[in-house]
């Protein structure tokens, strides 16, 4: 009996894994992820590490960090341009770009003319289209795959992200020490053709907003506003995703290399080690979210989980010792999962189609919290210290998860809300 259930389960877990691959857009959709997610995360790894030693500067750092995530700006342009236009279209112009760029970098770097500057200039321009990445990602998947899928599908192609930060950190870092910054760039520019070319089998699904298109995208992003606005779902997840940004990701993210150098007082390898156990934990919460049997419920998942998020960049923030460090951001990496992508989930469930790609735009604006809370720490670790802005920002993310879910709680906590069906 009970190896027929260990059967059955397994057999369950197969099934539920392989689901969204049925659907031929998201089997090209994946491995096209896939390699542009690995090529984004040796990029940050290896430049931000380039700045920070070649300028010795933790405010340079920082406006590197900013600009990777200054596009977010146009991400609800770039959904109109999706609901007008398709964002197979999309995908493949901003790809293409992905490939000119890496291929510029890794020029410069065999000429030796690669400079802290030009390397900020070249993540200005990145900087522009790649938050949009994400977003094109979900409005396609909410294309594709049906509803009674999304959360499930949502977090296999999370993976992509997660598992890239695990390769594309040790993969990154590793190279650079082995045979320099230009082969990096190698490896970088293949990846982002290969991207290219598995995105050419994305499907180009015509826009449901296609009879809109004569009106002006600023009325549209005025319609879009307001919808979010009068929708407690969206709104309340909208301003989750900008909490975390501002206080939670700037640790993992921008700030890490400052963190790696002197706070755990290790070099490249130790800060591909820390990131890649950011991801794995990561990595193993999309494969759970992945399985489409999580039933806490996806608007409590989202909140809950984020307390924890925050509860473990406390702890993570008085350690020195690395391999501790890294357990300790593995179980980050994790719920940090559960949260984000239940986030993505109660969203597209709440958006119509004709709106899903400026909402989806907008949920990028959330990022700006991101560069935000990196150029705010930056005089702040100068006047109060690593742990104590460690401090202030962990406990005031606790603080307004509470208020979030209390304010929006009959959307976002009542067991009966629609952000909170499984199907």
């Amino acid at each position: 009996m009970y190896y027929f259930l260990m059967t059955a389960t397994f057999t369950d877990v197969q099934n539920s894994l392989r689901a969204p691959f049925k659907v031929r857009s998201f089997r090209f959709q994946f491995p096209a992820d896939l390699a542009a997610s690995l090529a984004f995360e040796m990029e940050v790894l290896v430049l931000g590490w380039y700045v920070l030693v070649e300028s010795g500067s933790v405010m340079m750092l920082v406006l590197y960090g900013a600009l990777q995530f200054f596009g977010s700006v146009f991400s609800p342009l770039f959904g109109v341009a999706g609901d007008r236009l398709g964002y197979r279209t999309l995908f493949l112009l901003t790809r293409g770009v992905y490939v000119v760029l890496a291929a510029l970098v890794m020029v410069l770097a065999f000429m030796s003319l690669l400079t802290p500057y030009l390397v900020i200039a070249v993540a200005a321009i990145v900087g522009m289209i790649r938050p949009s990445d994400n977003m094109m990602r979900y409005a396609l998947v909410g294309q594709t795959v049906p509803v009674e899928q999304l959360t499930g599908a949502l977090g296999i192609s999370r993976m992509t992200a997660d598992s890239a930060r695990v390769v594309g950190a040790l993969l990154g870092v590793g190279t650079v020490a082995q045979f320099g910054m230009a082969a990096a760039y190698v490896v970088i520019a293949v990846l982002y053709a290969c991207s290219f070319i598995f995105s050419t089998g994305v499907a180009g699904k015509e826009s449901d907003a296609a009879p809109q298109a004569a009106r002006s995208a600023f009325s549209e992003l005025v319609a879009a506003f307001q919808y979010v606005w009068v929708r407690p779902a969206l709104f309340g997840a909208l301003s989750l995703a900008f909490l975390v940004n501002f206080f939670a990701f700037p640790f993992t993210l921008g700030l890490l290399p400052y963190i790696a150098k002197n706070i755990f007082e290790v070099g490249q390898a130790g800060l591909g080690a820390l990131s890649a156990s950011f991801a794995f934990g990561a990595l193993l919460g999309s494969l759970v979210l992945g399985l489409n049997r999580f039933s806490l419920g996806t608007g409590r998942a989202m909140l809950v989980t984020a307390g924890f998020w925050f509860g473990c960049l406390l702890f993570f923030s008085f350690l020195t010792e690395l391999y501790a460090g890294m357990f300790v951001l593995v179980c980050t990496g994790f719920v940090q999962s559960l949260s984000m992508t239940p986030l993505a989930a109660v969203m597209l469930r709440a958006t119509e189609p004709a709106f899903r790609g400026r909402v989806m735009g907008m949920r990028m604006l959330a990022i700006w919290g991101l560069p935000a809370g990196l150029l705010a720490a930056g005089p702040l670790i100068a006047w109060l210290g690593y742990q104590g802005v460690a401090l202030l920002y962990t406990l005031a993310g606790v603080a307004l998860t509470f208020g979030i879910g209390y304010c929006w709680r009959h959307a976002l906590w009542d067991k009966a809300a629609p952000a909170n069906q499984h199907s």
